[in-house]
Protein backbone atom coordinates (compact mmCIF):
# COMPACT_ATOMS: atom_id res chain seq x y z
CA UNK A 1 0.00 0.00 0.00
CA UNK A 2 1.18 3.22 -0.82
CA UNK A 3 1.93 5.77 2.11
CA UNK A 4 1.11 8.43 -0.31
CA UNK A 5 -0.34 11.50 1.76
CA UNK A 6 -3.90 13.27 0.11
CA UNK A 7 -6.51 14.93 1.88
CA UNK A 8 -9.09 14.14 -0.85
CA UNK A 9 -10.10 10.31 -0.53
CA UNK A 10 -12.96 8.45 0.41
CA UNK A 11 -12.63 5.20 2.50
CA UNK A 12 -15.31 2.30 2.21
CA UNK A 13 -15.82 -0.85 4.65
CA UNK A 14 -17.84 -3.98 3.75
CA UNK A 15 -16.41 -7.08 4.31
CA UNK A 16 -18.74 -8.33 1.12
CA UNK A 17 -16.84 -7.69 -2.03
CA UNK A 18 -20.37 -6.94 -4.57
CA UNK A 19 -21.29 -5.14 -2.39
CA UNK A 20 -18.06 -2.96 -1.89
CA UNK A 21 -17.96 -3.08 -5.28
CA UNK A 22 -21.36 -1.68 -5.72
CA UNK A 23 -21.08 1.30 -2.79
CA UNK A 24 -17.45 2.18 -4.98
CA UNK A 25 -19.40 2.70 -8.20
CA UNK A 26 -22.31 4.39 -6.65
CA UNK A 27 -19.81 6.97 -4.80
CA UNK A 28 -17.81 7.31 -7.70
CA UNK A 29 -21.29 8.22 -9.83
CA UNK A 30 -22.69 10.72 -7.22
CA UNK A 31 -19.42 12.27 -5.40
CA UNK A 32 -17.15 14.38 -6.68
CA UNK A 33 -14.60 12.49 -4.60
CA UNK A 34 -12.68 9.43 -7.36
CA UNK A 35 -9.72 8.45 -5.04
CA UNK A 36 -11.74 5.80 -3.16
CA UNK A 37 -10.10 3.30 -0.99
CA UNK A 38 -11.77 -0.39 0.59
CA UNK A 39 -11.54 -2.29 3.74
CA UNK A 40 -12.98 -5.71 4.36
CA UNK A 41 -12.71 -5.38 8.07
CA UNK A 42 -12.13 -2.51 11.30
CA UNK A 43 -8.41 -3.56 11.73
CA UNK A 44 -7.97 -3.24 7.48
CA UNK A 45 -9.43 0.11 7.41
CA UNK A 46 -7.33 1.51 10.51
CA UNK A 47 -4.27 0.51 9.00
CA UNK A 48 -5.25 2.50 5.59
CA UNK A 49 -6.30 5.53 7.71
CA UNK A 50 -3.07 5.26 9.88
CA UNK A 51 -1.17 5.51 6.21
CA UNK A 52 -2.69 8.64 4.93
CA UNK A 53 -3.77 11.67 5.61
CA UNK A 54 -7.45 11.55 7.54
CA UNK A 55 -10.02 10.83 4.77
CA UNK A 56 -12.77 12.97 3.30
CA UNK A 57 -15.53 10.71 3.86
CA UNK A 58 -16.28 7.25 5.40
CA UNK A 59 -18.65 4.86 4.43
CA UNK A 60 -19.32 1.78 7.26
CA UNK A 61 -21.14 -1.09 7.58
CA UNK A 62 -21.93 -1.89 10.78
CA UNK A 63 -21.66 -5.78 10.42
CA UNK A 64 -17.96 -6.51 10.39
CA UNK A 65 -15.89 -9.77 11.31
CA UNK A 66 -13.87 -8.37 13.75
CA UNK A 67 -15.98 -5.59 15.57
CA UNK A 68 -19.29 -6.39 17.49
CA UNK A 69 -22.04 -3.58 17.23
CA UNK A 70 -21.56 -0.15 17.66
CA UNK A 71 -17.92 -0.34 19.19
CA UNK A 72 -16.25 -0.43 15.47
CA UNK A 73 -18.06 2.96 14.81
CA UNK A 74 -16.87 4.34 17.77
CA UNK A 75 -13.48 3.12 17.28
CA UNK A 76 -13.29 4.57 14.22
CA UNK A 77 -14.98 7.93 14.78
CA UNK A 78 -12.37 7.97 18.00
CA UNK A 79 -9.30 7.60 15.14
CA UNK A 80 -10.98 10.10 12.20
CA UNK A 81 -12.84 12.57 13.98
CA UNK A 82 -14.12 15.37 12.79
CA UNK A 83 -14.13 12.68 9.81
CA UNK A 84 -18.08 12.02 8.79
CA UNK A 85 -18.67 8.38 8.57
CA UNK A 86 -21.89 7.37 6.86
CA UNK A 87 -23.42 3.90 7.96
CA UNK A 88 -25.06 1.96 5.15
CA UNK A 89 -26.54 -1.12 7.19
CA UNK A 90 -29.24 -4.13 6.31
CA UNK A 91 -29.57 -3.52 10.31
CA UNK A 92 -32.54 -0.30 9.58
CA UNK A 93 -34.27 -0.65 12.27
CA UNK A 94 -35.52 2.54 14.12
CA UNK A 95 -33.08 1.57 17.49
CA UNK A 96 -30.11 1.16 15.06
CA UNK A 97 -30.82 4.23 13.46
CA UNK A 98 -30.88 6.16 16.65
CA UNK A 99 -27.78 4.77 18.14
CA UNK A 100 -25.58 5.44 14.89
CA UNK A 101 -26.19 8.64 15.15
CA UNK A 102 -26.04 9.18 18.28
CA UNK A 103 -22.05 6.83 18.58
CA UNK A 104 -21.20 9.87 15.94
CA UNK A 105 -22.30 8.80 12.87
CA UNK A 106 -23.03 12.09 10.36
CA UNK A 107 -25.93 9.75 8.44
CA UNK A 108 -27.60 6.24 7.71
CA UNK A 109 -28.51 4.90 4.86
CA UNK A 110 -30.48 1.36 4.48
CA UNK A 111 -28.66 -1.33 2.49
CA UNK A 112 -31.74 -1.71 0.36
CA UNK A 113 -32.01 2.11 -0.53
CA UNK A 114 -32.11 3.74 -4.30
CA UNK A 115 -28.82 5.44 -5.85
CA UNK A 116 -30.75 9.05 -5.12
CA UNK A 117 -31.27 8.00 -1.36
CA UNK A 118 -27.50 7.63 -1.30
CA UNK A 119 -26.77 10.76 -3.10
CA UNK A 120 -29.17 12.77 -0.66
CA UNK A 121 -27.37 11.33 2.00
CA UNK A 122 -24.07 12.70 0.60
CA UNK A 123 -25.77 16.30 -0.26
CA UNK A 124 -27.21 16.50 3.62
CA UNK A 125 -23.83 15.51 4.90
CA UNK A 126 -22.03 17.82 2.70
CA UNK A 127 -23.84 20.73 4.28
CA UNK A 128 -22.72 19.66 7.74
CA UNK A 129 -26.08 18.49 8.50
CA UNK A 130 -27.12 14.81 9.97
CA UNK A 131 -29.00 12.57 7.03
CA UNK A 132 -31.93 10.55 8.76
CA UNK A 133 -33.28 8.16 6.31
CA UNK A 134 -36.67 8.30 5.02
CA UNK A 135 -39.26 6.74 7.38
CA UNK A 136 -36.96 7.12 10.17
CA UNK A 137 -38.70 7.96 13.64
CA UNK A 138 -37.20 9.05 16.93
CA UNK A 139 -37.60 5.91 19.49
CA UNK A 140 -37.69 8.27 22.87
CA UNK A 141 -37.76 4.61 25.28
CA UNK A 142 -34.52 4.48 24.36
CA UNK A 143 -32.59 7.40 25.93
CA UNK A 144 -30.76 5.11 28.52
CA UNK A 145 -29.16 3.25 26.14
CA UNK A 146 -28.54 6.38 23.85
CA UNK A 147 -26.63 8.10 26.82
CA UNK A 148 -24.54 5.22 27.05
CA UNK A 149 -23.46 5.67 23.08
CA UNK A 150 -22.84 9.05 23.70
CA UNK A 151 -20.66 8.53 26.29
CA UNK A 152 -18.39 6.24 24.74
CA UNK A 153 -18.45 8.39 21.64
CA UNK A 154 -16.82 10.82 23.90
CA UNK A 155 -14.09 8.93 24.47
CA UNK A 156 -10.43 10.21 22.67
CA UNK A 157 -8.65 7.90 20.54
CA UNK A 158 -6.20 7.02 23.11
CA UNK A 159 -9.11 6.04 25.47
CA UNK A 160 -10.98 4.34 23.26
CA UNK A 161 -8.25 1.83 22.78
CA UNK A 162 -7.55 1.47 26.49
CA UNK A 163 -10.94 0.69 27.36
CA UNK A 164 -10.60 -2.08 24.60
CA UNK A 165 -7.57 -3.61 26.12
CA UNK A 166 -9.32 -3.31 29.91
CA UNK A 167 -12.37 -5.38 28.22
CA UNK A 168 -9.54 -7.76 27.25
CA UNK A 169 -9.06 -8.18 30.97
CA UNK A 170 -5.44 -6.34 30.70
CA UNK A 171 -3.77 -4.40 33.83
CA UNK A 172 -2.35 -1.00 33.69
CA UNK A 173 1.25 -2.44 33.78
CA UNK A 174 0.14 -4.72 30.23
CA UNK A 175 -1.59 -1.67 28.92
CA UNK A 176 1.09 0.53 29.25
CA UNK A 177 3.70 -1.90 27.86
CA UNK A 178 1.39 -2.55 24.99
CA UNK A 179 0.95 0.79 23.74
CA UNK A 180 4.55 1.89 25.01
CA UNK A 181 3.03 4.63 27.53
CA UNK A 182 3.94 5.45 31.14
CA UNK A 183 1.99 3.33 33.44
CA UNK A 184 1.27 6.38 35.34
CA UNK A 185 -0.21 7.74 31.88
CA UNK A 186 -2.39 4.71 31.75
CA UNK A 187 -3.92 5.24 35.44
CA UNK A 188 -4.71 8.82 34.00
CA UNK A 189 -6.91 7.74 31.23
CA UNK A 190 -8.37 5.38 33.14
CA UNK A 191 -9.24 7.80 35.58
CA UNK A 192 -10.75 10.13 32.73
CA UNK A 193 -12.54 7.37 30.85
CA UNK A 194 -14.33 6.36 34.39
CA UNK A 195 -15.20 9.80 34.60
CA UNK A 196 -16.68 10.27 31.11
CA UNK A 197 -18.55 7.41 31.57
CA UNK A 198 -20.41 7.68 34.76
CA UNK A 199 -18.63 4.74 36.17
CA UNK A 200 -16.44 3.84 39.72
CA UNK A 201 -14.46 0.94 38.59
CA UNK A 202 -13.12 -1.06 35.84
CA UNK A 203 -16.03 -3.79 36.15
CA UNK A 204 -18.23 -1.29 35.40
CA UNK A 205 -16.59 0.35 32.84
CA UNK A 206 -16.47 -3.11 31.20
CA UNK A 207 -20.18 -3.14 31.78
CA UNK A 208 -20.85 -0.09 29.98
CA UNK A 209 -18.84 -1.08 26.87
CA UNK A 210 -20.86 -3.98 26.41
CA UNK A 211 -23.92 -1.78 26.04
CA UNK A 212 -22.52 -0.58 22.35
CA UNK A 213 -23.64 -4.40 20.93
CA UNK A 214 -26.13 -4.80 18.96
CA UNK A 215 -28.14 -7.07 21.51
CA UNK A 216 -28.01 -4.28 23.90
CA UNK A 217 -28.82 -1.76 21.02
CA UNK A 218 -31.82 -3.49 19.26
CA UNK A 219 -35.05 -3.79 20.90
CA UNK A 220 -36.11 -7.04 23.12
CA UNK A 221 -38.12 -9.39 20.50
CA UNK A 222 -41.75 -10.07 21.89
Amino acid sequence: MSHEKTSEWALIIDDHPLFCDALELTLRAVSPLQNIMTADCMSAAMDTIGARAKPSLVVLDLNLPDVSGLDGLVKLKAAINPCPVIVVSSMCENAMISAALHAGASGFVPKHSRRAVFKDALQTVGRNEIYKPPGYVETPDMDDKLDIVERLASLTRQQTCILELICEGKLNKQIAYELSIAETTVKAHVTAIMRKLGVHSRTQAVLVAQQAKFSSVLPDSD
